[in-house]
């Protein structure tokens, strides 16, 4: 049984940083970010696969957000730099996702229970 734990978000003013973390236990292949902003679908914000060697960003967060793993603690990360008001949302670790290269979720996923990051202007 998978189990996520999501750590690191509060609140930050436009063009800060923060990084969160997501540990796992169980067994674990691609894992992603994933937010919800207020109002919206959930969308996919990056990926990343079971040895690290292949990721994926949205493109709303290319060059400002990176993806991270450490198998060995089996935590994942997400570095967040430049954030803007527009990546205000509820983030929420997935492991096991259906296609890494798309972020695609599945029937399969195992979803953390989010941690709300909320930037201001």
């Amino acid at each position: 049984q998978v189990e996520l734990v999501e750590s690191g978000g509060g609140s930050v003013q436009a063009g800060g940083s923060l990084r969160l973390s997501c540990g796992g236990s169980g067994a674990i292949n691609c894992m992603g970010w994933f937010r919800q902003p207020p109002g919206k679908d959930r969308e996919g914000v990056a990926s990343i696969s079971n040895r690290g060697t292949f990721i994926t960003y949205g493109d709303s967060v290319k060059g400002r957000f990176t993806i991270s793993r450490d198998n060995a603690k089996k935590e994942m990360y997400l570095q967040m730099n430049t954030l803007k008001p527009e990546d205000t949302a509820m983030y929420y670790c997935a492991a096991n996702l259906e296609s890494c290269d798309h972020m695609r979720p599945g029937i399969g996923v195992i979803w953390g229970r989010g941690t709300q990051v909320t930037v201001s202007s």
